[in-house]
């Protein structure tokens, strides 16, 4: 009987489903069991482990910790009946997202939608079982939710629509959720909510989950969840800290490209599960996946260059090492700040050029602004400097370029929060070679370690060293001076596409 949910059950049903949402995203069967792979494998022959998931969509995790209970308990309970009725009442316990994902849960877990009907695997005497859904209502603090920082304006809805205010992180206490003790609390929990933010933003809630079922202080933590807390920012910057400090954190699965994990499904900067284990402190295995094949496996630090840095290439980890070893300052102290002359985005300036007007370019083009406008950098204006698109181009696939393409910026130059600027200089050489610097692999490999998404901010510059630029560079040239090995060159230009000044680099 111990194929019994592969005669039940039809996976495809559940891969095809992990393609529908980039907010609430299904997970795969197979990612599924890898992440189950990492648990001690007694735990599935011991009748008294408790499982939780505590944000149920499609029940795939606590059917896949079925699966392995029903083969794990068959010597200790022979009789099928006996061994489901006790897996299903005594240690699997779901808390869903939706009343729908809660039905979908249930209907797969316990092949009926209602636990206490007559197609149910196993009775319970009501129609949740052990897998619930409460609906709750935000807690509006202004104009947003006190709990998960919901915007009021999108989430203050009629009672007919879901208010997507997740049970789990909507109170002070999750141990009074459920009232009990967990061994193993596994899941994929909601990654964003809308801020109504500029372009329809959006901010990131799955950290709330893992904070949530920390205390609750299961033996086990085990999540799949966006990849971006690696280096913070939007809300992260408390989670990054408090995980990288944490070596209870023993193993990560990282996947760069999102499509590799869920197909179909874009998730800038890529997604990772993980593994915390309370009772061991140790340093962190970290795997790096790539389509099928697992890239590289290496068991370091998790800080490896100081208090506040953590490289997620474990490839990149000597390369990192040679460049530091020149002890070189940092390119990020030439890059400017966001709005670097305090013009948004949506900036338009005028189109016809005045006396002593200053050419700005901004989204779509250039216009001409009275110098006085100018708020801030306004010293940097009659310098040449280099202007770079603060968001990246392309997609998620490697090798990809990174960044956008650079380009001089003349004096009476200035620009909108559309471009960033790198630099000030009294002629154009140094300018144009710091441009040839940027355009090569090496240098947006190194900018790469620091950025988690499209946005290329000031502090994805961190590990770039400065240069002589009143010399070109080239790869050939830096790959030199580094001593970097074929091997590592190999591994740059696997990651980083060529750039080519005055082509599209986009695709």
């Amino acid at each position: 009987m111990s194929d019994f949910y592969t005669n039940t059950y039809n996976p495809d049903v559940l891969s095809c489903l992990a393609n529908l949402s980039n907010d609430e995203v299904f997970t795969p069967p197979n990612i599924v069991n890898k992440m189950l792979d990492m648990l001690p494998q007694e735990l599935f022959s011991n009748k008294t482990t408790t499982f939780l998931d505590p944000a149920c969509k499609s029940g795939v995790f606590l059917r896949e910790i079925a699966k392995r209970l029903l083969v794990g308990l068959e010597a200790e309970i022979p009789d099928l009946q006996e061994r489901i009725d006790h897996i299903f009442h005594k240690q699997l316990y779901g808390i869903a997202i939706t009343e729908m994902t809660s039905l979908l849960s249930r209907r797969s877990v316990y092949c009926s939608k209602f636990p206490n009907g007559r197609y149910s695997i196993t009775k319970f005497d009501d129609a949740e079982g052990n897998i619930r859904f409460k609906k709750i209502q935000h807690v509006w603090r202004g104009e947003k939710c006190a709990f998960c920082g919901a915007s009021k304006g999108e989430y203050d809805r009629d009672d007919a629509l879901e208010t997507h205010a997740y049970e789990f992180i909507h109170t002070t206490k999750p141990e009074g959720v459920l009232n009990m003790k967990f061994d193993v609390i596994i899941g994929n929990p909601p990654y964003q909510l809308s801020d109504e933010g500029f372009g329809r933003s959006a901010s990131p809630i799955y950290h709330m989950f893992v904070k949530q079922a920390k205390k609750l202080r299961p033996r086990f933590l085990s999540m799949i969840i966006p990849a971006r807390w690696f280096t913070g920012g939007k809300g992260l910057d408390n989670f990054r800290d408090e995980l990288l400090h944490d070596n209870r954190l023993s193993k990560i699965h990282d996947f760069p490209d999102a499509t590799d994990v869920f197909p179909g499904v874009q998730i800038k900067g890529g997604v990772c599960f993980f593994l915390w284990d309370r009772d061991q402190e140790s340093d962190c295995e970290i795997t790096t996946h790539r389509g099928s094949d697992i890239v590289s496996v290496m068991t370091r630090p998790l800080l490896d260059f100081g208090a506040d840095t953590f490289i997620r290439y474990n490839e990149a980890i000597s390369i990192v090492e040679k460049v530091r070893a020149f002890n070189e300052p940092s390119i990020i102290d030439m890059v400017s700040s966001r709005k670097p002359f305090g013009f948004p985005t949506n900036y338009l300036a005028n189109q016809n050029p005045t006396n002593n007007s200053v050419k700005l370019y901004q989204n779509g083009g250039y216009g001409y602004i009275p110098d006085n406008e100018i708020t801030q950098n306004k010293e940097i204006v009659d310098k040449y400097k280099v202007f770079i698109p603060p968001l990246g181009s392309g997609s998620d696939s490697f090798p990809h370029p990174i960044l956008g393409r650079p380009f001089l910026g003349e004096p009476r130059t200035a620009c909108t929060e559309t471009y960033l600027f790198i630099g000030s200089f009294d002629s154009e050489v140094e300018p144009i070679n710091l441009i040839s610097y940027i355009t090569t692999r090496f240098f947006r490999f190194l900018v790469l370690l620091n950025k988690p998404s499209q946005h290329a901010t000031k502090k994805v510059y961190h590990f770039v060293p400065i240069q002589d630029f009143f010399e070109p560079w080239t790869d050939e040239k830096l790959y030199a001076k580094y001593g970097i090995t074929e091997e590592e060159q190999a591994f740059i230009e696997s990651m980083i596409r060529p750039m080519e000044l005055g082509g599209d680099n986009d695709e």
